[in-house]
């Protein structure tokens, strides 16, 4: 997420008290995830796993819990709970009261979108023309609707990410101030539910078709012209390609990539990427041609067994 104006480097310090290694006058353009990370932002680190990553990142700033010298070009804000100073950062720059009315504040609503009274809308939501928004949809902060695109009733666009911090005290949110993105001719169902990005934005590409009760994850972003049937699962930090369909009860693990023209059949999953211009079946997803075969040969185990018998016999 970007600053509404550069933020120079001594004020975050200054903000979360944390020590400074490099020159304080750089100025910070925004805060990102390290998956979205980009030149002249900020991104966090507190475990020693992904010290590396970070460092060797796109990211200008770095806020880690490590007394080391800053890599070249990049600056350190050192903090002994990087995790609670980034949600200091995101609360004291992004996140504003809930708004309480029927439209929030900062809207943009094209006239010739067609929204139900019922409908509630956040701050910062954008909604272009032909839109149609119907009953009971719920649309949170930092939304934009893409024209011609269609939200069927009790959808809920742009909740908050599924991330947390396991402490001794519980488990600790981080922030979320991200966007969800619908672009143009976009159809979601009825009783979706698709959350905006933790600083970056979730994103639904044009042209795609969404079934009802369809859950997809923060972070994740959608290709052009994909179909997904009732009740798939997509978790976070997911990349799916063009032309992808997923049919009833996919699930999606985080951090994958499932690639171009690829189709998922029914009751499949997967926790690893998956090529593309071919067609999966099983948990986890293998071709399923090469998986019916399998499942077929399966069947014929008992009958395998039973010739075993009496030729023993």
């Amino acid at each position: 997420m970007r600053f509404n104006n550069p933020v120079k480097l001594i004020e975050l310090a200054d903000l979360i008290n944390a020590d400074l290694v490099g020159n304080g006058e750089l100025e910070v353009l925004g805060l990102n995830e390290i998956h979205r990370i980009e030149e002249g932002e900020l991104v966090f680190v507190d475990h020693p796993k992904y010290y590396d990553k970070a460092l060797n990142s796109a990211a200008t700033f770095v806020l880690i819990n490590q007394r080391i010298e800053a890599p070249k070009g990049k600056a350190l804000l050192i903090s002994e709970t990087p995790f609670d100073d980034f949600n200091a950062i995101i609360k004291h720059y992004f996140t504003r009261p809930i708004s309480l009315k029927i439209v929030g504040d900062n809207c943009v609503i094209s006239g010739k979108a067609i929204i139900h009274e019922t409908a509630s809308l956040g701050n910062n939501v954008t909604i272009h023309d032909g839109a149609i928004i119907h009953a009971n949809v719920s649309i949170y902060d930092n939304v934009e609707i893409g024209a011609n695109s269609i939200i069927h009733a009790n959808t809920v666009l742009g909740s908050h990410a599924f991330y947390y911090k396991k402490k001794e005290s519980g488990y600790d949110p981080l922030v979320t101030c991200g966007k969800l993105i619908i672009e143009d001719n976009v159809e979601i169902g009825a009783a979706c539910t698709i959350d905006k990005g933790v600083t970056a934005a979730t994103i639904i590409g044009e042209g795609s078709k969404i079934d009802n009760m369809v859950q997809i994850g923060h972070d994740t972003v959608i290709g052009k012209n994909c179909l997904f049937a009732s009740q798939v699962g997509i978790a976070g930090c997911v990349t799916i390609e063009d032309n992808v369909t997923l049919w009833g009860q996919v699930g999606i693990a985080s951090g994958i990539t499932l690639k171009k023209n690829l189709v998922m059949l029914a009751q499949s999953g997967t926790n690893k990427t998956l090529e593309g211009d071919r067609v999966y079946f099983g948990s986890p997803a293998e071709e399923a041609r090469k998986k019916m075969k399998e499942m077929a040969m399966v069947k014929r185990i008992p009958d395998l067994l039973d010739f075993m018998r009496k030729n023993q016999s």
